[in-house]
């Protein structure tokens, strides 16, 4: 008897799953690129689910090519170069999104500038037990504790692979690295991955910042990120492998920590080629919804934006604007961008607000920072870069 009722459990599951993908299928096809239905239908449908199997729906849309073209012919304003790549606009989205690389293609035809995948482990691992993903819908804010799951190097370095051979999309794609679970020798993994994905990526992140896995933020103390970018480096200059470097760091770092990490990073043995601030926080700050402020994890969306900015002007005047910013953390406007690169970003990343309002959001966010450039009198995204700060 127990028995047949899980079975009937999983059968509705499945039910549930396919009625939202074929109730999305048909409300995309009348409603092609609508940002009011997807704000006011598709959207609120998705969020029927559970946030995690949303998730999962929302990539397999995207795989299957049942999710509509953005506007992927951008303005000349909105192009921009950073470390010899040439990016069509400067939104991506955030890893944490598409974590296996499946859904590479459809995330450019939504309209981003370039795709950030994983984060990445080794050999797969399941992550941390579920449910580990809740919505704050009241504060636009997610809250995460998946754990690096992840179907490894392997599964993941294939489906690049594939891509890149098909010629299909000429967009950036940058790849996450994490560590697996238990592994003692941090820098083995994160080695291992920059080997494996070299002649895939296009520009690499050590993930170092994840509150998700234990002991994984002690990697940002000064003495341990020392030895872990020496290591990496090492191989770099070996394998000669010139694909850029990014770090991408916790909010919740102290005045010192960050002066640590700015000198570590500016250091030749230990230099980076960029940091990409901020990961998600695992502070709460001034929650409308409180149901979920005791839940373990990282606390991603707009409630994120501030603390976010903030630390990308702060970095960039520890680092006097030498090393490139990706800015991501609460992300729902063309003026939220912006005001991330005129701390000092050069790029900008989102993800939260994409799983609230769908496709749609990429391309208005593109459009009001277009527009805002245009007002205040840029020529180009480089040009508005840390204009809001002084360097002394």
């Amino acid at each position: 008897m127990a028995s047949w009722l899980n079975n009937m459990e999983k059968f509705k599951s499945l039910l549930a799953v396919t009625g939202c993908a074929v109730t999305m299928f048909v409300g995309v096809s009348i409603y092609n690129k609508n940002e009011k239905f997807y704000k006011k239908v598709a959207m609120p449908i998705i969020h029927l689910l559970d946030p995690e199997t949303a998730h999962k729906l929302g990539i397999k849309l995207l795989k299957w090519g049942l999710v509509p073209k953005g506007n992927t012919t951008d303005s000349k304003l909105l192009e921009t170069t950073l470390l010899r790549m040439k990016f069509r606009n400067p939104i991506g989205m955030a890893a944490g999104f598409d974590k296996h690389a499946e859904a590479v293609q459809g995330l450019s035809n939504c309209g981003f500038g370039f795709v950030e995948i994983g984060s990445v482990t080794p050999e797969p691992q399941e992550g941390n037990p579920k449910p580990r993903v809740f919505r704050l819908p009241e504060d636009k804010a997610t809250i995460n504790r998946y754990g690096f799951n992840s179907e490894g190097y392997s599964i993941v370095w294939s489906r690049l692979k594939k891509l890149r051979e098909a010629k299909e999309s000429d967009i950036i794609i940058g790849v996450n690295l994490g560590k697996n679970k238990n592994t003692e020798d941090a820098a083995e993994d994160y080695v291992n991955g920059i080997k494996t994905f070299s002649d895939v990526a296009d520009y690499f992140v050590i993930n170092v910042s994840s509150p998700n896995t234990p002991n994984l933020r002690t990697l940002q103390r000064k003495q341990k990120l020392e030895d872990l970018l020496a290591a990496i480096n090492k191989i770099r200059e070996s394998s000669n492998i010139k694909t850029p470097l990014f770090l991408k760091l916790a909010p919740d770092l102290s005045s010192q920590e960050r002066q640590d990490i700015a000198d570590v990073i500016q250091n030749n043995k230990t230099k980076v080629d960029g940091l990409i601030l901020c990961n998600t926080t695992i502070n709460r700050p001034n929650l409308i919804n409180t149901n979920y402020e005791n839940e373990t994890g990282g606390l991603s969306g707009a409630p994120l934006n501030y603390i976010s900015t903030t630390m990308i002007s702060d970095m960039y005047k520890r680092t006097k604007g030498t090393i490139p910013i990706i800015g991501v953390g609460g992300v729902f406007s063309g003026e939220d961008a912006l005001a991330k690169i005129k701390a000092g970003a050069s790029l900008v990343q989102l993800y939260t607000s994409y799983t609230y309002y769908g496709p749609p959001i990429v391309s208005k966010i593109k459009t009001e920072l277009n527009d805002l450039l245009k007002k205040e009198g840029y020529n180009s995204v480089a040009d508005a870069v840390g204009k809001n700060n002084i360097i002394k």
